[in-house]
């Protein structure tokens, strides 16, 4: 009796083995595209967050080119909002992104240049990196 045992339990195990080797095979090809994946995310990500990074810079540059040309040109609240906004930029973790305050650094330097560009009346906007414009043929 125990030889037929036997013959009929790998006819008995046979489900389960399938499972788990789909199982396995699955678990490692999603490593695999995960990885992947998250690379591709991580690195667009990136260069959204420093586009935007960057535009701030530029902004600021650029106002503190003309405080330095004619300090009178800007008032004194908006030369503070401009001097918080570039030790914002500084203090931002850029080799850090991981680190939980960055959402809050961006938030803030997004208000401070609602704020300047307010002041200043100017309709100046971060829209992004450009977009495909819908063609019509």
């Amino acid at each position: 009796m125990d030889s037929a045992d036997d013959i009929f339990d790998s006819s008995l195990n046979l489900e389960e083995t399938h499972y788990q080797e789909g199982y396995k095979e699955g678990y490692s090809h999603g490593i695999a595209t995960g990885k992947e994946e998250g690379r591709e995310v991580g690195l667009k990500t990136g260069f959204e967050t420093g586009e935007e990074l960057g535009f701030y810079k530029g902004c600021v540059d650029v106002w503190s080119s003309v405080i330095q040309v004619d300090p009178t040109r800007f008032s004194p609240r908006v030369q503070k909002n401009i001097n918080q906004m570039q030790e914002l930029i500084q203090k931002y973790p850029v080799m850090d992104p991981e680190n939980e305050s960055v959402q809050d650094i961006m938030e803030d330097l997004r208000l401070r240049f609602r704020v300047i560009r307010a002041a200043l009346g100017v309709k100046l906007e971060y829209d992004g990196y450009p977009k495909p414009k819908d063609t019509e043929f």
